[in-house]
């Protein structure tokens, strides 16, 4: 095994810190440009990316014919691909996100001591995040435009199964950077395929603020072991409705049949059912011939679930944690709103949940007892997203309490400083 000098003298271990080094000089670049200069640059971007459709198209053939070799799933097929209609949504994104206010600069608190000093919280960007992410390529582009807009700069490890995508997407993106008079750096690409290169950056907390890791458990837990710096996971979606005693049933079957069938392979859509006992016979039979209509989805589930929909398969104590990103549900019978929540804490994934029922009461108590990046009420799940809520695009959805909890804009990739000003102050 090479020895730790070794490896700190490797050409992998410059060519990352390198990267990292130019990231860091860019970030302090950022730290104070003002708000229309970052917005106008993003808009640049986006129209770049417009203009490059044929070229992003040709890259993401180039991704679409490799990968095969990779193994992936449909869900994972889905996401890598893009066509016109996504390349226009990415660009969208990044113009969405140029709309956002700039939170850099607010005052968070202010006040004036008793001494005459004047104390203000000031937000202030994060500084180098280290993004690492899996076949996403509009991801690239969502995380790049997130990272400038806050004034940070960005070091992207996409997957090797979108690797022409990201690339040419990331050029778009450096060009317009440039172009403003920007630094270029803030927004780098990791060009090598050595896996032990996440490694070296993952051990650089003296030029990189924070890991982001948006993938796979397998990832997620390396990045948490290795990694020196603070670490923002976006974990598993394991995503539950719970359709109350006292809910619409029209409106459950459309909330469950959206949440479940609108895109099955992302991280917000429904992966498990709670049905209050009340009305499982009348709802069961109903929402499974629904699910089967709109996307054959096959049910496993419980013992009742079995006994009201034959066609059930039996759920195992791997499925209530499990998620499918397909066509596949876990189902449950559940005594109370109360077996419900205590359900959702046993197997969730901290991400989002929702409740439908016309009881108020019960609608509070689920928000409020479910451990749970974001508590629907009334809703599909599919509606914890950046955009959805206002965020413009996200750089991912945080499953951790801390530094940032749900989708994580432009404001979650702040800090603050305290700045104090005195006239000639002295401490006696």
């Amino acid at each position: 095994m090479a020895s730790h000098a070794a490896l700190a003298a490797s050409p992998l271990h410059d060519h990352c810190r390198g990267i990292a080094t130019r990231a860091r000089r860019a970030a302090l670049d950022l730290a104070d440009v003002p708000a229309e200069r970052k917005a106008a640059c993003l808009r640049a971007a986006a129209e770049r990316i417009r203009g490059d459709v044929a070229g992003i198209l040709a890259a993401n053939a180039l991704d679409i014919a490799a990968a095969p070799g990779f193994g992936l799933t449909p869900a994972q097929m889905d996401r890598l691909m893009l066509d016109a209609a996504r390349v226009e949504s990415i660009a969208a994104g990044i113009d969405a996100v140029a709309s956002q206010p700039d939170p850099v600069g607010e005052v968070i608190e202010e006040s004036t001591q008793p001494s005459g000093l004047l104390v203000r919280k000031v937000r202030v960007p994060l500084g180098v995040v280290f993004f690492i992410y899996e076949s996403r390529p509009n991801v690239t582009a969502d995380a790049a435009a997130v990272a400038l807009a806050s004034g940070n700069a960005i070091i992207l490890r996409g997957g090797k199964e979108a690797a022409h995508s990201s690339r040419r997407i990331a050029e778009s993106i450096r060009g317009a950077i440039a172009a403003s008079g920007l630094p270029a750096d803030a927004v780098q690409l990791v060009d090598v395929a050595d896996r032990q290169a996440v490694g070296e950056f993952l051990a650089m907390d003296d030029l990189i603020d924070i890991a982001i890791p948006r993938g796979g458990e397998s990832l997620i837990r390396r990045v948490c072991s290795e990694a020196k710096m603070p670490v923002l996971k976006h974990f598993d979606g394991n995503c539950h409705v719970y359709v109350d005693k006292a809910a619409d049933l029209a409106m459950a079957e459309a909330i469950v049949v959206n949440a479940k069938c609108q895109r099955m392979g992302v991280c917000n859509a429904a992966e498990s059912l709670l049905i209050h006992r009340d009305v499982a016979a009348e709802f069961l039979p109903r929402i499974a011939a629904a699910l089967t209509a709109a996307a054959g989805v096959e049910i496993v589930g419980d013992a009742d679930t079995r006994r009201l929909v034959p066609q059930a398969g039996v759920a195992t104590e791997a499925d209530w944690g499990t998620e499918y990103l397909g066509p596949k549900i876990s189902v449950a019978v559940v005594d109370s709103l109360d077996a419900a929540i205590d359900h959702v804490n046993r197997y969730g994934s901290r991400h989002t949940d929702a409740i439908v029922t016309a009881d108020e009461q019960a609608a509070r108590r689920f928000a409020s007892r479910v451990d749970t990046a974001c508590a629907v009420i009334n809703a599909s799940t599919r509606f914890n997203d950046g955009g959805e809520l206002g965020l413009g695009a996200e750089i991912g959805i945080s499953t951790d309490k801390l530094h940032a909890r749900g989708p994580c804009g432009t404001r979650e990739l702040t800090t603050y400083k305290y700045i104090v000003t005195g006239t000639g102050h002295t401490r006696s």
